[in-house]
């Protein structure tokens, strides 16, 4: 844990690390709430067996910087359960991570990768508190609906004009088609976009004529692979990095863009649909080569402004209204800045988020 401050920490935070053990059931865990100078923190639980300190910590403090420039009242925060999300026991690792948050009042926890609003119903059986339900409890499913996928397409709608490209016929690629990046195709090819190319763990499918994103979709539902589309070309993994296009949503784990393939990518704007999917060094190279990286915690934000909206019992349709006013606005404004000051798109973001939670970190009481 020493090893995590000393790399991390910050005059932002975080304001608390822990650790969550049970070995009656397996159950390892890890929360980080970083900063909750505007609010309780909202981050989603990440299921996964491999998932480390350092990137609980990073997703939380992107969670701070989303959450401050989406102007809603919520810090950030992180939390994960290291297990398969296929394990079966499953729900008792759910409810008994639950327990063991149930005090940590200054975190709502919501699904993420590996979680979803089934897992967010056992949460709040638990302990009264989560974001991301089904409709029968409340809630508004924000992987059901697609929150995150929209604010993607919301957020191109604006790039487009710094990207020199247009929406329309603009051809994408996403990287992880799960659910994130099958709702950012589908709301993207509502706005007149073509889906070529998308990939999840098996592999990836290809075709420069165009996918049909529904069919796509019924068939990774119903077999758990991109692959098994009747049509285009079955390709590797990563073979969506070389692939031509004008767009393309990472939309699965941490650092797949990075300084090692960076330089490799043929299009126009990356819309960063995962959590930090693009390291510093890459942004780089992508803002050197002419291409718009717009940071994770702009264009993904629209899961955690339909939270926002959900914990304090808004609709489905305000959702959607927020998300569309808010990720409009932050994408101009970060864009406008990062182009007079001829900075990358994620410096621009950042200096927008730190003054914000500064302003609200006034507000604390010292000591």
């Amino acid at each position: 844990m020493s090893k995590v401050f000393d790399e991390f920490a910050d005059e932002y935070g975080p304001e608390k690390i822990v650790y969550i053990y049970e070995p009656r059931c397996g159950l390892k865990g890890i929360v980080v709430i970083d900063n909750i100078s505007a609010g309780p923190g909202i981050g989603g639980i990440r299921m996964a067996p491999d998932v480390s300190t350092a990137e609980v910590f990073r997703l939380a403090r992107a969670m701070t910087w989303k959450n401050s420039l989406a102007g809603i009242p919520h810090g950030g925060a992180k939390s994960a359960i290291l297990a398969d999300p296929a394990a079966p026991n499953k729900e008792t690792l759910i409810r008994q991570f639950a327990r063991a948050i149930e005090n940590m009042e200054g975190y709502i926890p919501g699904p993420d990768m590996g979680t979803d609003e089934v897992s967010m119903a056992w949460v709040r059986d638990e302990i009264g508190r989560s974001v991301g339900l089904s409709k029968v409890l409340g809630g508004i499913p924000l992987d059901q609906i697609g929150a995150t996928g929209y604010g993607l397409a919301v957020c191109a709608e604006v790039a487009q004009d710094y990207a020199g490209l247009k929406l329309d016929g603009a051809r994408v690629v996403v990287q992880g088609f799960g659910n994130v990046g099958s709702h950012a195709a589908r709301y993207l090819q509502d706005r007149g976009a073509i889906l070529v190319a998308a990939s999840d763990l098996d592999g990836t499918v290809y075709d420069p004529k165009g996918i049909d994103v529904d069919k796509l979709a019924a068939i990774k539902q119903e077999t758990g692979r991109v692959t098994t589309y009747e049509g285009g070309e079955k390709l590797l993994l990563d073979a969506w990095i070389d692939l031509p296009c004008d767009i393309i949503v990472p939309a699965a784990r941490p650092d797949v863009i990075d300084e090692s393939n960076a330089a490799r990518l043929k299009c126009k704007l990356v819309l960063q649909g995962a959590n930090i999917p693009v390291t510093a060094r890459a942004d780089r190279i992508l803002h050197d080569a002419g291409i718009v990286s717009v940071p994770d915690f702009v264009a993904n934000a629209g899961g955690v402004i339909c939270a926002s909206v959900e914990y304090r019992g808004g609709t489905q349709k305000q959702a959607f209204e927020t998300i569309e006013e808010k990720i409009k606005e932050n994408t101009r404004a970060v864009l406008e800045l990062a182009k007079s000051h001829s900075q990358i798109p994620a410096e621009a973001a950042l200096t927008l988020a730190k003054q914000r939670v500064s302003e609200a970190m006034a507000y604390r009481r010292s000591s």
